[in-house]
């Protein structure tokens, strides 16, 4: 057993270093003693992350939305929709998230929501879908970080993005100041030029929800 994951390990460092360039997953936690990843790093197939005593690191598949909580000494390599997990304890499952496989529910929401947009300004779509309240946003620098609801005129938020408010230098999280945003309702973030428009599920949940189910990147 030890032998195959040993040639699972050189298999995969081959392949991560091919898609080097193609994170599959976040790092939505890190506690204790883990190696080989950080806090909201992303993570490309072939990551090998090693958990201590005591540790604990949670995966969020971007593309599958599987989600992962592995725990306790052991090995992770990290795969394109879920990770080979040796000897650590694993808790996962699937989580309500945007990917390339939508359902098609989601596709009718979103564009019925891009039919709305159209009388307000220039024919848009949605480029992702929210399933938590209150996103967290990528940005690339410092400035003021604007989310403005675009269907219905009056809610809008201006963040100034400072280096305490600011995960890992680059991750907004509007959780962490209890802001909650409209089910069904469609926004806009910008930071200077960059903008990306999401829409919020009508069946989105409040809170601290799974990051890879309310990521918003600027554009």
């Amino acid at each position: 057993m030890k032998s195959m994951f040993a040639a699972a390990i050189g298999l995969f460092g081959f392949a991560g270093l091919a898609a080097a360039q193609a994170p599959v997953a976040v790092v939505e936690d890190v506690q204790g003693k883990v190696t080989g990843a950080e806090f909201m790093d992303y993570v490309a197939p072939g990551a090998v992350i090693k958990i201590g005593p005591a540790g604990k690191v949670v995966l969020g598949y971007m593309k599958s939305c599987w989600r992962e909580t592995i725990t306790g000494v052991g090995t992770v390599i990290v795969g394109t929709e879920e990770s080979m997990v040796h000897l650590s304890e694993v808790k996962a499952g699937k989580i309500h998230c945007d990917s390339s496989h939508s359902q098609p529910v989601d596709q009718a929401v979103r564009e019925s929501a891009a039919t709305v947009i159209r009388s307000i300004e220039e024919s848009v779509s949605p480029q992702v879908t929210l399933y938590g309240l209150s996103p967290v946003i990528e940005t690339t620098g410092r400035g003021k970080l604007v989310v403005e609801r675009l269907d219905v005129k009056g809610e809008r938020y201006d963040v100034n993005l400072t280096a305490a408010s600011v995960m890992r230098g680059k991750f907004y999280d509007f959780a962490k100041s209890g802001t909650a945003l409209r089910p069904g309702g469609t926004y806009a973030a910008s930071l200077g030029s960059q903008r990306t428009i999401f829409l919020v599920h009508p069946a989105a949940e409040p809170g601290p929800t799974a990051i890879i189910g309310r990521l918003v990147r600027l554009k």
